[in-house]
């Protein structure tokens, strides 16, 4: 007699076997008629049923180029999309939208559950996967621990030491040896040492990239991969099949979650103990959601999500621009020369905000490749978007940073180059820095969501760039473009070979510490 679980996955194989052969014929049939057209004609090619569904099947390899286009060709920078098996989506270019949904009708667009469900398992209730009181006395407590002036001062302490003891050696060594190295995986792995010495106050892990991958890194990669591919998948019901049944990638990042989830609950269960005997200072994150009372669990899933935002993000934004600036040596030198001059005095918290043309080429490589890709957000009661696009109850509304970034409309004609001085006006015969609409430029979000960390993103990024940038001089070894790889957060597929080579006339902040 069959097993009666066996006879479920072949009736659920049979089952997917019948979908393919009807959208096939589909393809073929209804490429004979007309294209069901929307209120506004604003969307991919769509047919009665299934929607945009085979567009977006031949264009899964690049949707965010396709998206990107489809919003260009459109008089609003919005499209609508209907797909089988996915709700309603409306995807915008337009900052008046951007401003209406994270900003001007907040309540109306929370992350929503088919967002939470997508991450629920990974992130949990943690701060970056929570609506309404939850997400509010979460956001209370974040926001007052990023404001103080002792979490600024351990943060800066941190960075120092990381890059001073940790980062700057590496780099030493393998231009000494002229060994390649893996820069964006370097990166990363300095990042993630940063956001685990700052949330939980635990030492660094291995920075050399010549080593394996902890065992943690890859928990987390695993876990953040395949969440996005949930996100990302034509039919939703598949991986819900999957997760019900324990196979493929659900049964990988089950195991990739409970490692996660292991890990760091033997980091509070310490955390708490060193509390109570007196041998912890208190100055990581961990320590605060201790000493503020949280329950464990809630603890977990804020610094799950605290790690997931300041790991990757970071070192995927840097990764980018020492690319772009080995492309455009004539801005490197200029960059050069700027941290040089701030760096005859001190690297410190307030010199940093001095490094304008830093920041500029910062916002304009995030701009190109922003770290993450789109959000969405979930109405809750049918609305009209400002560019008169309607909105239906449980509509899923995407915010798009990536195709924002590459439209003519608000960038102009060289939009797709890489130019710092678009972030620079004319004041008073003075060359100043200006502060562009987050809604234009949502990289950090916008509105009561506004990243909390925006501003040590930054000072992490200028430290960085600037300590490098006057010592070495990086070579990526091929010449070609690298392709941008949108998942939770997004990267280089393959990483940055590169050769790390010596510059002449350093301002070491080691001399001036001395």
């Amino acid at each position: 007699m069959a097993n009666p679980m066996s006879l479920f996955v072949l009736q659920v194989l049979s089952f997917l076997l019948l979908y393919i052969l009807l959208l096939y014929l589909f393809n073929v049939i209804l490429g004979r008629f007309r294209r069901v057209q929307d209120f506004s004609g604003h969307k991919p090619p769509t047919y009665p049923i299934i929607g945009c569904l085979i567009s977006f099947y031949k264009n899964r390899g690049r949707l965010l180029d396709w998206y990107t286009e489809l919003l260009a060709e459109s008089a609003t920078n919005t499209i609508v999309v209907h797909r089988l098996g996915a709700r309603r989506t409306i995807v915008t270019a337009n900052p008046k939208n951007v401003e209406y949904m994270l900003k001007t009708n907040f309540n109306n667009f929370p992350k929503g559950q088919p967002f939470t469900e997508i991450l629920g398992d990974f992130l949990g209730y943690g701060i970056f996967n929570v609506d309404g009181e939850l997400w509010r006395a979460q956001r209370k407590f974040a926001s007052h621990e990023f404001s103080a002036k002792s979490l600024r001062e351990f943060f800066m302490i941190t960075l120092e030491e990381e890059v001073e003891k940790g980062l700057l050696p590496i780099l030493e060594s393998l231009a000494v040896t002229a060994e390649v190295v893996d820069l964006q995986e370097l990166l990363r792995r300095f990042a993630f040492n940063m956001v685990l010495k700052v949330s939980l106050g635990i030492d660094r892990c291995c920075l050399d990239p010549s080593q394996p991958v902890p065992p943690l890194t890859r928990a987390f990669d695993k876990a953040s991969e395949i969440c996005a591919k949930r996100g990302a998948a034509p039919l939703f019901i598949v991986w819900k099949m999957k997760k019900w049944l324990g196979i493929g990638s659900e049964r990988q990042l089950k195991n990739a979650v409970e490692e996660v989830h292991r890990y760091v609950s033997e980091i509070i269960i310490n955390k708490k103990r060193m509390i109570e005997e007196g041998e912890s200072r208190s100055e990581d994150l961990l320590s605060r959601l201790i000493l503020a009372g949280h329950e464990e669990e809630v603890i977990r899933d804020m610094v799950i999500s605290f790690i997931m935002a300041g790991r990757d993000t970071t070192s995927a934004a840097m990764t980018w621009l020492f690319w772009l600036l080995s492309c455009h040596p004539d801005i490197e030198k200029e960059v050069v020369k700027e941290t040089r001059l701030v760096m005859e005095r001190m690297l410190d918290y307030d010199s940093l905000k001095e490094l304008n043309l830093l920041k500029a080429c910062l916002c304009e490589s995030m701009r190109l490749y922003p770290p993450i890709a789109w959000d969405s957000k979930h109405a809750v009661v049918s609305d009209l978007l400002p560019d008169n696009t309607p909105v239906r109850a449980g509509d899923r509304v995407t915010y798009f940073p990536y195709g924002m970034g590459r439209m003519e409309a608000l960038w102009g004609e060289d939009c797709f180059k890489f130019k710092p001085n678009r972030w620079f006006v004319e004041s008073n015969d003075r060359r100043e820095l200006q502060e562009v609409c987050p809604c234009k430029f949502p990289i950090f979000q916008a509105g009561p969501r506004v990243c909390l960390g925006k501003e040590m993103a930054f000072i992490q990024m200028k430290y960085v760039m600037a300590s490098i940038l006057d010592r070495f001089k990086i070579k990526p070894l091929s010449s070609a473009s690298p392709v941008f790889v949108p998942l939770l957060t997004a990267h280089m597929a393959g990483g940055l070979e590169v050769l790390v080579q010596k510059r002449t006339q350093t301002t070491s902040i080691n001399k001036q510490l001395n």
